[in-house]
């Protein structure tokens, strides 16, 4: 029997998207956005104490390779010929942060992500081994900068290392270390202004500028991809990689939001709203955060957003499921709220560790209030989704106010915007349409749209009709506005009600809130991508 014919596509782009909660690779015909396949790998998170939260670096690095090679066996099952992917772009989870060995690549502990940010003045938090780094470590392409000869050189002076030496380098001959300035923006020691490591920010926090990546733009590209080979993967060797954003910016990428005022919000294991200032940098006054949205090419102009964040968004259904029990797997949220279509007046403050935007209180804790003996897990279930959308009206709230225009409309994606209720209630909640596309996997399309539009790589023009296959779906309120605004209100009061529960803050106890000032170290990626965002930036009032 005559093989079956590869099918004919357009030039296609890949992109990784390492998450807090899982990793993915997904690939993108550049001249529809359309998806065409995709793996995720669950990752999982320890809780070595009451909020703090860390991560496997291994586990994460060989995430990222078994998705591309689990995806190209998928594209390979369909008749689609890898060698047409021409570029890659990565996306990354900021906040998180890993000190490792330049010479091994070995981390030295695992990943540290802080749950809830303690606000611009609280920029480094301690490590539960005794060591210390920041809560922030910029991003890092790292395509390693050593030789054959040294890889080998390292193996026999690391005894038991062989392996990992070279699962990690490949025996890759040059390369680069950088960091795109959206990632760079989010350390609290990069000049959001002159884009570069400001020299006064570094002394201060006593990070030598030597261990710091270059930055250099969020589209042009990097290095070539070098993986071992022994994996399948390999055969993505010499593709450029040349998109590189954090997630939040690669969303609003995603979302085509390049005009000044449009917002977008992701829906993950936390919320995360950006709305585009254009190329002026605008400074909150409640509560939230001037960044850089992009850069899309070496010798294109800067963009900045303002940010607001939501510690607990989706991580709220996976409390439900794993700590309470009283849902199966997350999809089963959704069918619990259908069953009762109310709360019954009972409301849940997810405040974990604190709280995010605008309040940036780390002594609230969660609650749940308003119950009642007919209140069931029916109702739980409603009040978790509803707390989602209460936490994204209060951060709407305070940019609509910083920018002066109230948003006529919310573009939205990110995974749990495939639950209609949530949409709904979003819609009835801000009172404002809410508008999804039909592909949620924004943050990937937009690391994945960077990519291609790269100098250099050139099959993606960044223009609407590139996202063809993209079609939208709108949801309009449904309530009057004074039921939307008497349901505001009683969240706010129950807001109230959470802060003030975490009264001392003693190393002892294990409280996340404890800081200080010592050096920090950026985690490797190899040959092959992987990017450990930051959390804090620069240029605060």
């Amino acid at each position: 029997m005559a093989a079956a014919k590869k099918a004919v596509l357009g030039p296609l782009v890949g992109a990784v998207d390492q998450g807090t909660s899982s990793t993915r690779f997904l690939v993108f015909n550049s001249k529809t956005a359309e998806l065409l396949s995709h793996h995720q790998v669950e990752i999982k998170q320890e809780f070595p104490r009451e909020g703090w939260v860390e991560q496997d670096p291994k586990e994460i690095l060989h995430s990222v390779y078994e998705c591309i090679e689990k995806t190209c066996e998928k594209l390979g099952q369909l008749n689609i010929d890898i060698s047409n992917i021409k570029a890659i772009g990565v996306s990354n989870q900021r906040e998180t942060t890993v000190v490792w060995d330049k010479l091994t690549g070995e981390p030295l502990y695992n990943a540290v992500a802080a749950p809830v940010s303690p606000g611009p003045s609280d920029p480094v938090a301690v490590v539960p081994s005794g060591s210390s780094v920041p809560a922030a470590g910029a991003a890092s392409v790292w395509l390693d900068l050593r030789t054959q000869s040294t890889v080998e050189s390292l193996s026999k002076r690391i005894p038991g290392n062989n392996n990992f030496v070279k699962s990690l380098t490949g025996g890759a001959r040059g390369g680069v270390h950088c960091t795109d300035v959206t990632n760079a923006s989010r350390t609290m020691l990069f000049n959001i202004h002159s884009l570069e490591w400001d020299k006064e920010l570094c002394e201060f926090f006593e990070i030598p500028m030597k261990i710091l990546p270059n930055v250099r733009s969020s589209s042009e590209i990097y290095g070539l991809m070098k993986i071992s080979h022994s994996l399948k993967a390999g055969a993505l060797e010499g593709v450029p990689i040349s998109g590189c954003l954090g997630d939040q910016s690669a969303a609003l990428v995603g979302q085509m939001c390049f005009q000044d005022g449009q917002a977008k919000n992701t829906y993950g294991t936390g919320c995360f709203l950006l709305c585009n200032t254009g190329r002026k940098c605008v400074f909150s006054e409640h509560g939230l955060l001037t960044t850089v949205a992009y850069k899309l090419g070496r010798d294109k102009p800067v963009y900045y957003a303002l940010e607001g964040s939501v510690a607990i968004a989706g991580a709220v259904i996976r409390w439900l499921r794993d700590n309470l029990g009283i849902i199966k797997t997350s999809e089963e949220i959704e069918k619990l709220a259908k069953e009762v279509g109310t709360s019954y007046g009972c409301y849940f403050v997810p405040a974990f560790s604190g709280l995010y935007a605008p309040y940036w209180e780390p002594s609230a804790r969660g609650i749940i209030c308003g119950l009642t003996q007919f209140t069931n897990k029916c109702h739980i279930a409603f009040a978790a989704l509803e707390a989602v959308c209460f936490q994204t009206r209060e951060i709407l709230d305070a940019m609509n106010r910083d920018c002066g225009i109230p948003l006529s409309h919310l573009q939205v994606d990110g995974g749990m915007t495939n639950n209609k209720i949530l949409m709904q209630l979003q819609a009835d909640i801000l009172y404002i349409p809410v508008v999804k596309p039909s592909m949620p996997e924004t943050t990937a399309l937009g690391a994945a749209m960077a990519a291609g539009a790269a100098e250099g790589v050139g099959v993606w023009s960044l223009e609407p009709e590139d996202l063809s296959a993209v079609t939208m779906e709108r949801f309009e309120p449904q309530i009057n506005a004074e039921e939307s605004e008497i349901r505001y209100s009683t969240w706010k009061k129950a807001v109230m009600k959470s802060m003030g529960w975490v009264t001392t803050q003693s190393s002892e106890s294990g409280d996340p809130s404890i800081f200080c000032s010592l050096p920090l170290g950026f985690f490797i990626v190899s040959s092959m991508v992987m990017l450990i965002g930051a959390r804090y930036l620069s240029g605060m009032p």
